[in-house]
């Protein structure tokens, strides 16, 4: 075959996924767009909501009401690829290498400690539990690193379904804003320095939304703090994601079965642009930019699983998933608020 054959195939059959895919973009951009817009109103009572769990929200209430039309299927099923993994990697120009070297050796110590534990005991117990393992896989990154963004770069080695997909973050969503809004008040009671107040904020609030609105709540030099020991956890969801991808070859493997999970590749490009943003070249507005991209792109992969995601499946699941994500939240704040009085105070 020529190579201007080829070049025609190609064309010829990019034009044909184009058209494919487009319908189902549109949608998940228009829904993560109202999604943005409804979080932005002041007065609607939303502006505490992340957008992107208005997206995944608003996604399901379209899909279960609405319905959702084939059409729109093969573009929905891109925007959980290619927009993801994006979005993923710039993510990573949030924090930089001096901003979490500033936590100190004890703080992210502390705050490596939690991460494990708690993944490793939300797993524990979503076995006693009888939950579905991937479902407590996804339910334990949530918890224990950073909410949504972690349950989707987590789902791109557990393969669940949507519906777990949502399960997950609709309960990290609930157990972190409780966490939000009672302890600003926990840390008055017990008197909490500042700098300890923060780090437990950072340390085990879920969303990075929450850990603004319970740090802030504080006081300035606390939001400033709990923020910056947030994204050190969120710096962690690299290693946590190549772990499990590296498990989940061995399970593979030890099964005899030929088809490996593939290497999540795009962690490295989170972590390349850490790098990049610890250099300092990047200019605020460049930053700012990039913060919206990121967040766009994120919302889109979630309107697309609440596109995906149909309530009655969701409603199987049961009751046992909730008590999971319940303990799990239990566990790494209550660990983490021992761990901070009893090593951190100042």
């Amino acid at each position: 075959m020529s190579k201007i054959n080829k070049k025609y195939i190609f064309i010829s059959n990019l034009r044909i996924y184009l058209d494919q895919i487009w319908p189902g973009l549109l949608l998940g951009a228009c829904i993560s767009g109202l999604a943005f817009g409804l979080s932005s109103l002041q007065l609607s009572g939303l502006s505490k909501i992340s957008p992107l769990m208005l997206a995944i929200v608003i996604g399901m209430i379209v899909r279960n009401f609405l319905g959702r039309p084939e059409s729109a299927r093969t573009g929905l099923s891109f925007s959980l690829r290619a927009p993801l993994r994006l979005g993923i990697i710039l993510l990573g120009l949030q924090v930089t290498l001096g901003e979490i070297l500033a936590i100190g050796p004890t703080g992210l110590i502390t705050l490596a400690l939690a991460l494990c534990a708690t993944f490793l005991m939300t797993i524990w117990v979503g076995r006693l539990l009888g939950v579905a393992p991937g479902l407590t896989q996804l339910i334990a990154a949530g918890t224990s690193v950073c909410g949504a963004s972690a349950i989707v770069a987590a789902n791109t080695i557990v393969r669940d379904e949507d519906e777990s997909v949502a399960y997950a973050l609709a309960t990290v969503t609930l157990f972190g804003t409780i966490a939000m809004l009672s302890y600003p008040v926990i840390g008055t009671l017990l008197n909490l320095s500042d700098l300890d107040y923060a780090l437990w904020i950072g340390a085990s609030v879920h969303e990075v939304a929450q850990v603004v609105a319970a740090g802030f709540a504080h006081g300035q030099t606390s939001g400033e703090f709990a923020t910056v020991a947030k994204l050190a956890r969120v710096l962690m969801l690299a290693p946590l994601i190549l772990f499990m991808g590296m498990q989940a070859n061995r399970s593979k493997q030890h099964l005899k079965n030929d088809n490996k999970i593939p290497v999540p590749w795009f962690i490295f490009g989170f972590l390349g642009m850490v790098l990049i943003a610890s250099t300092e070249l990047i200019s605020q507005n460049f930053n700012f930019y990039a913060k919206w991209l990121t967040q766009s792109l994120l919302a889109l992969a979630l309107a697309a699983v609440g596109l995906e995601t149909d309530i009655r499946k969701l409603i199987r699941q049961g009751w046992r998933p909730l008590v999971l994500g319940a303990l799990a939240s239990l566990f790494i704040g209550g660990g983490t608020l021992a761990a901070t009085m009893l090593f951190h105070s100042r």
